[in-house]
């Protein structure tokens, strides 16, 4: 299911329309009703305005968030600063877009989303990565713990896990190892399972970490 969270008619009427044929939708146009939706339905996507009154912060969004740790967030606002959309992808939004998005853009957004990718401005990877990563870095029991399991990866599996570290979508890194999306969707709930993460953003941090690891050691 996809939840539709805004107090704009309008903008529930035109995301609604254009993901009609992504799965069943539900809509509510109030923060308490779109936590109660999250704790009984627990939606796959949600799709959630940020001028929703109550969860127009990055922590309030984290908090919601929390209410189902399986339902991927997407926020849709007016244009925000650089530091407001990182702060939402720190606090495990999936993906952030316009509100007055195309329609065809915002299919593309939902697909993206479901297949575990994030919906994020390519610029904003890295400085996301660097300050995650030098939380990440802060903690140095895990450093141990992130070389000893990317040493089980498979040689196609360290492939893979590469490009998603230099930010390859899966249809990028599919054309560029002359595969099909699926086998690489499959390689990477593979990786996933291995390393004990749950997302890409998570394998480019250990990546990034593990570089910085042998880099010190060297």
């Amino acid at each position: 299911m996809i939840l539709l969270a805004s107090p704009s008619d309008e903008r529930l009427a035109r995301w609604a329309d254009a993901l009609r044929a992504h799965g069943p939708i539900a809509t509510v146009c109030d923060a308490d009703a779109a936590r109660a939706t999250m704790l009984q339905s627990r939606p796959q996507i949600v799709l959630l305005d940020f001028d929703l009154h109550g969860l127009g912060s990055a922590s309030a969004i984290h908090q919601f968030r929390n209410l189902s740790a399986a339902s991927y967030v997407v926020v849709l606002s007016a244009p925000v600063s650089e530091e407001i959309e990182l702060s939402l992808f720190k606090a495990g939004v999936r993906g952030y877009c316009r509100s007055d998005v195309d329609p065809q853009l915002l299919k593309r957004v939902v697909v993206a989303v479901r297949l575990g990718e994030l919906w994020i401005r390519r610029s904003l990877v890295p400085i996301l990565l660097e300050q995650l990563g030098a939380r990440f870095n802060g903690d140095p029991p895990n450093e141990r713990a992130v070389v000893g399991r990317l040493a089980f990866l498979t040689e196609r599996e360290r492939e893979i896990a590469a490009l998603v570290g230099n930010g390859g979508s899966n249809k990028q890194i599919a054309r560029q190892l002359d595969i099909s999306e699926r086998t690489v969707k499959a390689h990477l709930t593979e990786i996933f399972r291995k390393l004990g993460i749950a997302d890409r953003l998570k394998l480019a941090l250990l990546l990034a970490h593990n570089r910085d690891v042998s880099g010190r050691k060297a």
